[in-house]
């Protein structure tokens, strides 16, 4: 029997599409052929998953921080790009609190004849497989059990970590290593420092013997800039993808970083996660998978479970409280190597290099 056309859905931002790469490295592995669905903020990272043949791209007006409006063009020329792909079968991902049948109707309407999904809900006609989630199960796990139960499971020797495809050498952007990244900037602000305590931060790692990089995107220079202050390298906005960003973070010995994507994208390459930890959502189902990792952050604060954009609690007690000295003891347990004096001629954030970035 020849394998099957897999389509996988998942229509979130690009940390959620990280999570889902080894669901998606299973189906691959089973399948003929493996596209994946995703949004707009998800695609980039969507294009560095091993196993994906195609990527498509429908900015769906059910999720996301400002969803997209309803264009039932949009919709109809989406479902005629899968119907025109004659998938055999279908997975869709989605969070624990979110809802797989409004994609699950759009599927149906392409013609996908098998579709499975986590559902609560009743799903009537719409799914072929309503799997249920065991409780409290991290969303890349939990993506994990629906891919085997619709079979596919992961093949021999993948252990179900995080992955993307080989990032590139971004030596010349960051020096030489010893260095840790510092991503100061988050799309949730709850899930962050805010930048005055990020800036005392990276004070205190460069403080330490620590060589600094500061990484954010192009609309986060100001803050990036900020936190850097003359303790750091910034590279704000100069990472140009998130591809480049991988390559940033292969070389650090730790990240430190809030809930965000590029938390997650340090797992995908290996590297070890210093975790600013909001309890807005549950650490349990979003923590950094399948790397060492420290989580940050009062986990009992009045904000848990709230799912706040913003912190609710005046000062941010939760992130901002974090002393310093905690941020350090994370850094040297997960591997931080601090730069020896004599070094410091050579650091990039004192060269022309660093001075032009």
């Amino acid at each position: 029997m020849s394998q099957p056309r897999t389509l996988v859905v998942r229509l979130d931002s690009a940390g959620d599409v990280l999570l889902a790469g080894p669901a998606v490295r299973a189906v691959a592995a089973g399948s003929s052929y493996t596209a994946l669905l995703c949004g707009p903020q998800g695609a980039p990272a969507g294009r560095l998953l091993p196993g994906v043949d195609d990527v498509l791209v429908y900015d769906a007006p059910w999720v996301g921080l400002e969803p997209a409006p309803f264009s039932e063009q949009a919709w109809l020329e989406l479902a005629a790009t899968v119907a025109a792909a004659r998938f055999d079968r279908a997975l869709i991902l989605v969070s624990h609190h979110q809802n797989p049948l409004p994609a699950a109707l759009l599927l149906r309407l392409a013609g996908v004849a098998w579709t499975a999904a986590d559902c609560e809900d009743y799903p009537g006609a719409l799914l072929d497989l309503r799997h249920h989630r065991a409780p409290h199960r991290h969303e890349a796990r939990a993506a994990l059990d629906l891919a085997a139960d619709a079979g596919f499971p992961l093949p021999p020797g993948d252990t179900g970590t995080l992955r993307v495809t080989d990032p590139p050498d971004t030596t010349g952007l960051t020096g030489p290593a010893p260095y840790v990244v510092l991503h100061p900037g988050a799309a949730v602000p709850a899930r962050a420092w805010s930048p005055a305590r990020a800036a005392r931060a990276c004070a205190a790692l460069s403080a330490a013997g620590h060589r600094v990089v500061v990484t954010g995107g192009p609309a986060e220079r100001e803050l990036t800039a900020h936190v850097a202050g003359r303790h750091a390298l910034d590279l704000g906005g100069a990472t140009g993808d998130l591809r480049c960003l991988a390559g940033v973070l292969a070389g650090a010995d730790v990240a430190v970083v809030g809930n965000t994507g590029p938390a997650h994208l340090a797992a995908a390459v290996g590297t070890p996660v210093a975790c600013l930890f909001a309890p807005v959502v549950p650490a349990e189902r979003w923590r950094p998978y399948g790397v060492p990792h420290v989580l940050l952050g009062d986990q009992e604060a009045p904000c848990r479970d709230t799912r706040a954009r913003r912190c609710p609690v005046r000062g941010h007690p939760c992130l901002d409280g974090v002393p310093d000295a905690e941020v350090l003891r994370a850094v040297a347990r997960l591997g931080g190597r601090t730069v020896p004096t004599a070094a410091a001629a050579d650091d990039p954030t004192e060269s022309e290099q660093g001075a032009s970035v």
